[in-house]
């Protein structure tokens, strides 16, 4: 008898505490605004997946806050990442979204980093990703062989060295025996495109998923004012299967082992994926409840219709993978970190 009344006990008080927990979870966010910061400009594909995803991630937030999105583009996503880390508040209503290839600029010690890359509070991030290398199709590279050959490289955009828009061509410079001109300090992907049209630049590269399903790129590819040239996947891209990858090429052009041990450091950025951030210090229970939001979100048949139609593809990561991630790729000997210094011009 005694022992029926304890576990009745246990049960109400265990069922109190879960109420009062609950309670208390949708007190922390209801009728607030949260601020997802987001790296670059406006008209990138970090940008679409901040605006794709803010709303439906605000549904799936107990008491169920509106999502602002500011974007806070500079130095290569590093002014949004020191943001986040030294101003913002470890609250649960500030979080980002950065360029998953930032721990590439703490490695090689850069003085604007003021962030600790494995001691961000990882949320999730809604796919891996992988690069495309492209090329106006009007220009006289029309393969890999012609920008080798070419008296005078072409120009290729990029927002920051740090960014796998800048890495990945010059690692395909570094491994292939390429020669091209990468210019710097564009706020995002739209910025970039914008100076394709113009003809300020003839390429660059982009996250491969967002380059199939994302304005201009994807008329760009159908009408063939752009050619894809290189994919960075170990694998090819479904979407685009006749393009070859960087592995691929390197084993053709007998790369150095040196050279491939490097580029898979270097591209193991895109195991993060699209890395959702908040600040250093926040409460177990914040980061759970965010963490536990996202994946539910991933999850939600409103967001999967939507992406489905904008061509999307989910593939999401938990925040504890992320958080893994971050801190296996901060610990590499100096003989890599001394190359990609070199490639990297730092």
């Amino acid at each position: 008898m005694k022992r029926s009344i304890f576990c009745l006990f246990f049960l109400f008080g265990f069922a109190l505490l879960s109420s009062i927990a609950h309670a208390t979870s949708h007190e922390l966010f209801k009728g607030k605004a949260v601020r997802l910061v987001v790296g670059t400009s406006v008209g990138g594909a970090q940008d679409l997946w901040g605006r794709f995803l803010a709303p439906h991630l605000g549904r799936n937030i107990p008491g169920s806050p509106d999502i602002v999105v500011q974007n806070m583009p500079g130095a290569g996503n590093i002014i949004a990442a020191n943001y986040i880390f030294n101003v913002a508040k470890p609250d649960g209503l500030t979080i980002g979204l950065v360029t998953p290839a930032l721990y590439l600029d703490q490695l090689q010690g850069a003085k604007e980093v003021q962030f600790d890359w494995p001691k961000f509070s990882w949320i999730g991030s809604p796919e891996r990703i992988d690069q495309v290398f492209f090329m106006r199709s009007d220009t006289p590279y029309k393969t890999l062989e012609d920008i080798r050959k070419a008296s005078d490289p072409p120009r290729c955009a990029a927002t920051g060295r740090s960014t796998a828009g800048y890495y990945f061509p010059k690692l395909l410079e570094e491994a292939l025996g390429l020669k091209i001109h990468m210019v710097v300090g564009y706020g995002g992907g739209g910025d970039m495109d914008l100076a394709i049209e113009k003809g300020e630049v003839q390429c660059r590269a982009g996250t491969i998923s967002a380059f199939v399903v994302r304005e201009p790129t994807r008329t760009w590819a159908k009408t063939g004012f752009v050619r894809a040239l290189a994919q960075s996947g170990i694998k090819r891209y479904p979407k685009v299967p006749d393009v070859p990858t960087i592995y691929e090429l390197m084993e053709i052009h007998k790369t150095a082992d040196a050279t491939k041990r490097l580029a898979k450091v270097m591209l193991s950025s895109g195991d993060l994926g699209r890395p959702f951030i908040a600040p250093p210090g926040m409460s177990a229970d914040r980061v759970k409840i965010l963490r536990e939001a996202f994946m539910k979100t991933m999850s939600d048949p409103e967001l999967l219709a939507d992406a489905k139609k904008r061509g999307l593809d989910i593939d999401p990561l938990r925040g504890e993978e992320l958080e893994a991630i971050a801190k296996e790729v901060m610990v590499q000997p100096q003989e890599v970190i001394e190359r990609m210094r070199k490639l990297l011009g730092k």
